[in-house]
């Protein structure tokens, strides 16, 4: 079982995000801790938790950085019965909040990875996406979490904004490799409904070699893609949980959760799931749409897909692709190497 808690502040609002955020709520922050307090041991009743039967715990957002480690002290005193003891703690943290000593409150509760949202090394990019940080500020924090004695140290990347060009992102690869990480996620800029760039879309380009270039730069230095936007020498347990469709706590305003057949949605207003953390609205999956979604999630990852949860048509689709070595296959699984044919794929096999 995995764990995702969302924290919904933000220093400032991305221009490319559409993740439930905030920035003009910051006086709620502790009465939304203690909301999520509430969610989450309620959760923990309904997902049937034992002794360390959390295999990771995921604090993203939003920024996570945002709130004072003392505020999430008492979820971690929560949740510490039912982690493993060798559980992947990761949180999120932006480079201009993620202080040392933010960090270093965060370790000392027993976060043991760290993701930073970097996105670029370049100052005028990073301006114009409206990140609140600079180039140095991200070199500081890594190197601060490396200090600090963190096992896990992980940076995203955007690429294919308007003036990406294939020098800019080498730099921007480059450098992410002078510094002690050993997981980057790189994410092509994609343009979401009610967003800042929804108004001027022309700001994504549509080149798709960029992204085989940053695949290619990334993988030459050794981190090799598990899944088409993560890469690393370490591969995020969480995410592998997701496309594993194992069962996941999703706690706070915006969070989603799952459990067997079931999708979870707590409310998304701050106060109102301040006022009510169990008002959680249900999706109940059809078998077909847990297939689709093992299919797609499987083919762009390394996770594959179990040859037994196909029907026979699908088995025999996908013995052909094995044919036209554009799958492989152990005897248990098939697998797809190039995670950019991944929804073609995935399609033909459903029929």
């Amino acid at each position: 079982m995995l764990v995702y808690i969302h924290i919904p502040y933000c220093d400032s609002k991305c221009h490319y995000c559409s993740f439930n955020t905030y920035v003009d709520k910051f006086d709620t922050r502790e009465a939304y801790m203690h909301a999520l307090y509430k969610q989450l041991s309620f959760e923990l009743e309904r997902f049937g938790a034992t002794n360390q039967s959390i295999e990771t715990l995921f604090i993203g957002g939003g920024t996570p950085s945002t709130v004072s480690p003392e505020l999430y002290q008492p979820i971690f005193e929560l949740l510490k019965p039912y982690l493993e003891k060798n559980a992947e703690i990761t949180t999120e943290a932006n480079p201009n909040s993620a202080t040392k000593e933010w960090l270093g409150g965060m370790f000392k509760l027993g976060v043991n990875r760290v993701s930073f949202g970097v996105q670029s090394f370049n100052a005028t990019k990073l301006k114009a996406l409206n990140r609140a940080h600079n180039p140095q500020q991200a070199k500081d924090a890594i190197l601060h979490a490396e200090a600090l004695g963190y096992k896990h140290i992980s940076l995203d990347l955007i690429y294919n904004y308007q003036d990406d060009s294939k020098a800019l992102l080498s730099y921007d690869i480059e450098t992410a490799f002078t510094l002690p990480i050993d997981h980057i996620s790189a994410y092509e800029l994609t343009i979401e409904n009610g967003t800042k760039f929804s108004a001027t879309p022309e700001v994504r380009q549509e080149d798709e070699n960029l992204a085989f270039f940053v695949t290619q730069e990334i993988e030459k230095r050794g981190f090799k893609a598990y899944e088409i936007s993560n890469f690393g020498s370490y591969q995020s347990r969480h995410n592998k949980g997701y496309w594993e469709i194992k069962d996941y706590i999703g706690a706070g305003a915006g969070a989603v959760g799952f459990l067997k057949d079931k999708r979870f949605y707590p409310t998304t207003g701050i106060e109102n799931y301040i006022e009510n953390p169990l008002h959680i609205t249900e999706e109940i999956l059809t078998c077909d749409e847990l297939l689709t979604e093992k299919i797609f999630l499987g083919l762009r990852s390394n996770i594959g897909i179990e040859k037994t949860a196909l029907s026979p048509s699908m088995q025999q689709r996908a013995a052909f692709l094995c044919e036209e070595k554009k799958l492989n296959a152990s005897d248990t699984h098939y697998y797809n190497d190039d995670f950019f044919l991944s929804d073609e794929l995935a399609l033909y096999i459903l029929g």
